[in-house]
């Protein structure tokens, strides 16, 4: 029985879809346990080039069963439509296991999503992606929510969805909130209902039996670990546990189940959205970061905020999750520098801390404290054992995992599947 967690370190878009498509390989099962589609994984297979959302990442290699959990939130219509995207590239989904005890995302909420964000103002604004996922988790959170297995029954399923829509309408729009037009948000919820029915299943159960039966369960998740709604930059978070520990409420296994835990932490640091970011880079070093490392949003299109890696958040992060090994990403993005800067600690008014600080407002006064380390300044995206790496490369590598107080098991040096190697 073996049962891998896989979780980024930083902000969120680590890379973790490429690192989960690589990890598939020696896995049975692939499962996502928290989020919704405001997650983007992108994955390059052969130069072909997948946007994954709700679907884990497993999809890709054949035969892999591939389980949505019950921590996720689903939007019906956009997960069919993710369906539909895979069939028309020949990939079959119909493995896939959608969870009876996961909370769907209905109109209303993506309506309540962008009522709130658009009337926030100033530091108010959280930078949600509108997509409905807080209202959904609020709704789990107030119990007023549908639950994946309610769509089995249509009679029960429809008089949730109608007594809910109709709430939203009386209690939202007298406040300026768009009216929502029930009969035809019923009836495109509908249309995904009929094909999402066939693939649900109590997933606590499935998974379970999986790891009970020894095949090697691999459990995905997403955003990031400063994105945790306990342990992330509150209140510019998403709504789920993103950390390793949501693993076990997101899936129904028990802690003890959990046999590792991947780390994906990208060699720099980005950020989507508001909130503090100690390293960030207003100049032509951060707007290099940009373009050499294509940060923008898989599933927005939003332009990232970049800056150099900060080892202290990161080194928090690692302890948090129990980070076993790191997977590296973005290595070749810093190919071309001739320095390369890591933030070793943060200085708060007349102390320097090498911490990370519990409070945001903290986080938002420091000032990062650098260490300058030479670049490689060649190429490293033909690369594909540790050995043929720059020395430079190696030695930026082994200050991570000193500074992180972990080890380093895959390094990626491109976004295809086969630019990545185990250290």
């Amino acid at each position: 029985m073996s049962v891998s967690v896989l979780v980024g370190v930083q902000w969120g878009d680590e890379g973790k879809g490429k690192i989960i498509d690589v990890l598939t390989k020696d896995a049975g099962m692939v499962v996502r346990f928290q989020g919704g589609n405001n997650a983007g994984h992108t994955v390059e297979i052969n130069g072909q080039h997948f946007v994954l959302h709700l679907i884990p990442s497993g999809i890709l290699r054949a035969g892999v069963p591939c389980v949505i959990a019950n921590g996720v939130v689903v939007d019906p219509v956009e997960l069919v439509k993710e369906m539909n995207m895979l069939k028309s590239r020949d990939i079959d989904v119909s493995g896939i296991q959608l969870s009876t005890r996961c909370h769907l995302i209905m109109p209303w909420h993506k309506l309540i999503d962008a009522f709130k964000e658009d009337s926030a103002k100033g530091d108010k604004k959280i930078g949600t992606t509108k997509r409905g996922i807080g209202p959904a988790y609020s709704s789990k959170a107030d119990r007023t929510g549908i639950r994946g297995g309610e769509m089995r029954d249509l009679v029960r399923f429809e008089k949730h969805f109608r007594d809910n829509a109709e709430a939203y309408n009386r209690e939202y729009v007298p406040m300026g909130g768009a009216k929502l037009d029930v009969e035809a948000a019923w009836k495109e919820v509908l249309a995904a209902r009929d094909v999402l029915v066939p693939h649900l299943a109590d997933t606590v159960v499935t998974i379970n039996e999986a790891n009970a039966n020894g095949v090697h369960v691999l459990l995905e998740g997403a955003q990031g670990a400063f994105l945790d709604i306990d342990h992330g930059t509150f209140p510019y978070v998403t709504s789920s546990n993103t950390t390793s520990g949501g693993a076990c409420t997101g899936t129904g296994l028990p802690p003890r189940a959990i046999t590792e835990v991947w780390g994906v932490l990208k060699a720099y640091s980005t950020r989507v959205g508001e909130g503090p970011f100690p390293t960030e880079l207003f100049d032509e070093q951060g707007e290099f970061l940009r373009e050499q490392g294509g940060e923008f949003g898989a599933t927005t299109g939003r332009p990232r905020r970049c800056g150099w890696l900060d080892a202290v958040a990161c080194r928090h992060s690692c302890m948090v999750n129990g980070v076993d090994f790191l997977a590296i990403t973005k290595l070749d993005v810093l190919d071309k520098l001739k320095e390369i800067k890591i933030c070793t600690a943060y200085k708060i008014g007349d102390k320097t801390v090498t911490t990370f600080p519990e409070d945001v407002y903290d986080l938002a006064r420091v000032e990062p404290v650098y260490e300058t380390m030479p670049g490689w300044e060649t190429s490293t995206t033909g690369i594909l054992d540790w050995n043929s790496l720059p020395v430079n490369a190696q030695k930026y590598l082994k200050r991570i995992a000193e500074l992180t107080k972990s080890k380093i098991g895959i390094v990626s040096v491109g976004p295809d599947r086969n630019q990545t190697f185990r250290v």
